[in-house]
């Protein structure tokens, strides 16, 4: 089953929106500007909207896509060995090389005294705990958004185990994972975060299956309005109850991570018609560049700013540091893609010559639906 244009484009769609809006979810905070303090009223609650409601359904919905396009072509053209070579050099290699690179920068920049408090103290960890940074055997990596790479590519290893059995027992595997993945505090070792293994299984499911994705388009309506007062009402529960919420929150919010991605899908469904949304489809190995490197970007800026800046002007600091790092992000992207392309490839996982193989066999007229394949334990919590 090939992903006709339409899908394709929409799948580039919620990659670079769901990324961008990930970049929220990591801006830095230290206690004394936690959004959960109420100091700065409306503006508090909307980081506890962005960064703790809304995309949080950035990851799941990630995962759905992730299973489905690993099986898109069916069970029997799966093809495991050619699978964990591919994705070796497209998940693997850029988390080691994304994540080894910041491990070692902060090594020396800590040697110099610096980095302290913003990372963790690698210097004074065990050989256990430099192990987790380097490599998340066990915990977040240093660069904290790549768990995600991490536990995709797990999916990846275990994917035939999945597929097997999401195909002889879809109902109870589904259930088990979903309950499992929504439950809060129950750990899914070796995963880090449950709702990735139950949403890869369910993009499996999907493309076995053969379901098609635009089948509840007629909904795409209705569906967004759903996950956006969702979103509102569990954001206003988070900030009146926050940062340590009750087990019903935290249910809920597990809930909504995982439940919410097909909102985000029948979102797509919209945001495709419009120019911005056929731009944002176009835009190939930009997403995967921002997801890789924001993290370090946004917590260097917060070194500065804490350095020479006033605590009463976080606001500015929050929006700003967003706008800086996609700006950043946006120009790095197209000078390393442009000057040092073969360097590029390595660190997107050959991303950028999907994205220029892409256009290049593209047909005449279809350029609208291109498709192309300080509080360090705060951050971690979330």
């Amino acid at each position: 089953m090939n992903v006709d244009q339409n899908i394709s484009s929409r799948i580039n769609l919620m990659r670079i929106f769901l990324i961008s809006g990930i970049v929220f979810v990591h801006v830095p905070f230290d206690p004394e500007t936690s959004p959960f303090l109420g100091l700065n009223g409306a503006f508090d609650w909307l980081r506890v909207l962005l960064g703790d409601s809304l995309f949080r359904i950035g990851v799941p919905c990630l995962s759905v896509i992730s299973g489905y396009l690993l099986f898109r072509r069916g069970w029997d053209a799966f093809d495991y060995a050619k699978v964990l070579q591919s994705k070796a050099k497209t998940v693997l290699l850029p988390f080691l090389l994304w994540n080894l690179g910041l491990f070692c920068a902060v090594l020396v920049v800590q040697r110099a005294g610096m980095g302290i408090g913003y990372f963790p103290d690698l210097w004074h960890s065990s050989p256990r705990e430099l192990a987790s940074q380097a490599f998340s055997t066990e915990t977040m990596p240093i660069n904290i958004p790549l768990y995600f790479l991490r536990d995709l590519m797990l999916c990846i290893v275990l994917s035939p185990v999945l597929a097997a059995l999401v195909r002889r027992f879809p109902g109870p595997v589904l259930a088990a994972l979903f309950v499992v993945a929504a439950l809060p505090d129950i750990p899914v070792f070796p995963f880090i975060k449950s709702s990735i293994p139950f949403s890869f299984t369910l993009g499996i499911f999907l493309a076995l299956n053969k379901r098609r994705l635009d089948a509840l388009d007629r909904f795409a309506v209705p569906g967004t309005v759903l996950v956006l007062i969702a979103a509102l009402a569990l954001s206003v529960g988070l900030y009146r109850n926050g940062p340590d919420f009750p087990w019903v929150l935290d249910l809920a919010r597990n809930t909504l991570a995982i439940v919410g991605a097909a909102g985000f899908w029948l979102m797509s469904a919209l945001i495709i018609r419009l120019r911005i949304g056929q731009r944002l489809a176009a835009t190939g190995s930009l997403s995967f560049w921002i997801f890789c490197a924001h993290y370090p970007l946004l917590v260097v800026m917060w070194m500065v700013w804490n350095r020479l800046i006033d605590d009463s002007l976080y606001p500015v600091f929050y929006f700003g540091a967003v706008a800086l790092t996609l700006t950043i992000l946006v120009f790095s992207n197209n000078f390393f893609a442009r000057r040092l392309s073969a360097f590029y490839e390595i660190l997107t996982g050959s991303r950028g010559r999907k994205a220029k193989l892409a256009q290049t066999v593209r047909p005449a007229g279809s350029q609208a639906f291109a498709g192309t394949d300080k509080s360090l334990a705060t951050q971690q919590k979330r």
